[in-house]
């Protein structure tokens, strides 16, 4: 076994791996000393009390660091941006480089020589931990990954050592809670054709005939900040609307999802109130954005989910897609009030000084538009439309009926276009 390699800090939840991790990191690593560092993203109570017990347990040294508030304006970005990632909202993926540098600050402060995290070779979470350690002079580390485990070998092993192993379901499934959505994965749940039990989720309540419930939400700049005209800050706004919608059974995902690497895998999610604020802010910005802005806009928000899912909120190219996110948000400025009803979230009114919108301009009622612009003047346009498209299906016909000009002008045939090349050969 090595030896004298230090302090290590390790990204700690208490849970399986990052239970198992911490004799490893000593046994195997030669770690004079592992200090856990658990990151408050709006976790429940009591996986804070389990990690503490655990850590307790292992006489580990236990850092907590309170990062809700960063978390959840890092998630008002992403409402900007309407990020998701193969339809579901982002929610680890935004939290990772939260945590990442929140440890690495008590790493530094510390005195660590190394990070480490418990994070298997098959996953994204690898890749967004070290995207920000990688940048540092520490070592890295990831025992799951480099020494192959799996979590039947953990489990055992945890079993052998007399490890404590509270968190996760007693390490059936891979859970991941924060502010912003609750992850579940393993164990049957791999199995694509498996239909999960109804205990998997703590969120969001079965769809039912609970009446309908209308909720309206306030937008400056693109930002959330009040629902049913109470001002609350990110934080306290997300943790409600978690529990309004998720009484209806909203934001319930249950996909299979493209990793980093190149895996497929089946992944289940519960995020009520990112589903919400996401439905709200793309129904605002339909009304005061223009159309060219909004499918200019939907590119630039795939690239910036993108670049969030793989963990690079701080590119380059985020920032550049950013600045533009910005600016049209500027009029995001409104109110929205969305129907919670049956599992659905939808929009039903929308509100905002900004609006590209006249009611009289779009109306069936008035007879002309605006600005002098009459109905009949829609004509002329009504011709043109289409017109490149028609022109093209008749030559293609023209070409199969072996009947296609050679002069590229649409008219005549190919007899008339061969008289007048004689013409101009004998000229």
């Amino acid at each position: 076994m090595p030896e004298g390699n230090g302090t290590v800090a390790l990204a700690f939840s208490g849970g399986l791996d990052t239970t198992v991790c911490v004799s490893l990191l000593k046994e195997e690593y030669g770690y004079d000393e592992v200090i856990g560092v658990t990151v408050d993203v709006g976790q429940p109570d009591y996986e804070f009390e389990e990690a503490q017990e655990t850590a307790e347990a292992l006489g580990v040294e236990q850092h907590v660091v309170d990062a809700k508030a960063e978390f959840a304006d890092l998630c008002m970005e992403a409402v900007k941006a309407n990020a998701d990632y193969q339809g579901y909202p982002l929610g680890t993926a935004l939290a990772r480089p939260v945590i990442a540098k929140a440890i690495l600050s008590v790493a530094e402060e510390e005195g660590c020589s190394a990070v480490a995290h418990g994070c298997t070779g098959k996953g994204n979470d690898q890749l967004r931990f070290e995207a920000v350690w990688r940048d540092s002079d520490l070592d890295v580390i990831a025992p799951v990954r480099e020494l192959g485990l799996t979590r039947e070998w953990e489990n055992e092993y945890a079993a052998e050592k007399g490890l404590p192993v509270e968190g996760g379901d007693g390490g059936r499934y891979s859970i991941d809670t924060n502010l912003w959505s609750r992850s579940i994965e393993g164990s049957e749940l791999e199995d694509p054709s498996m239909i999960p039990s109804d205990d998997i989720y703590k969120w969001t309540d079965n769809p039912s005939d609970k009446d309908a419930e209308l909720v309206e939400v306030e937008f400056e700049d693109g930002v959330p900040v009040a629902v049913d005209g109470e001002a609350l800050g990110g934080v306290e706004l997300i943790e409600q609307l978690n529990e309004q919608a998720g009484s209806h059974g909203i934001g319930r995902t249950d996909m299979m999802e493209d990793r980093m690497l190149g895996l497929k895998v089946r992944e289940n999610y519960e995020h009520p109130a990112a589903t919400v604020l996401l439905t709200a802010h793309e129904a605002l910005e339909g009304l005061v954005l223009t159309q060219e802005e909004r499918q200019f806009k939907a590119q630039v928000d795939q690239e910036w989910s993108q670049k969030a899912y793989q963990g690079l909120v701080d590119a380059p190219l985020t920032g550049a897609l950013e600045a533009f996110i910005d600016d049209t948000n500027e009029r995001v400025t409104g109110t929205v009030t969305v129907k919670l009803e049956g599992g659905h979230c939808r929009p039903v009114s929308r509100e905002s000084d900004y609006a590209v919108y006249s009611e009289s301009a779009a109306s069936f009622n008035e007879e002309d538009v605006s600005g002098g612009i009459t109905q009949q003047d829609a004509t002329g346009v009504a011709k043109y439309h289409g017109f490149q498209s028609r022109l093209a299906n008749k030559i293609l016909d023209d070409v199969k009926k072996g009947t296609a000009v050679t002069d590229g002008s649409g008219e005549g045939s190919a007899n008339s276009n061969g008289s007048a090349a004689s013409e101009a050969t004998e000229e």
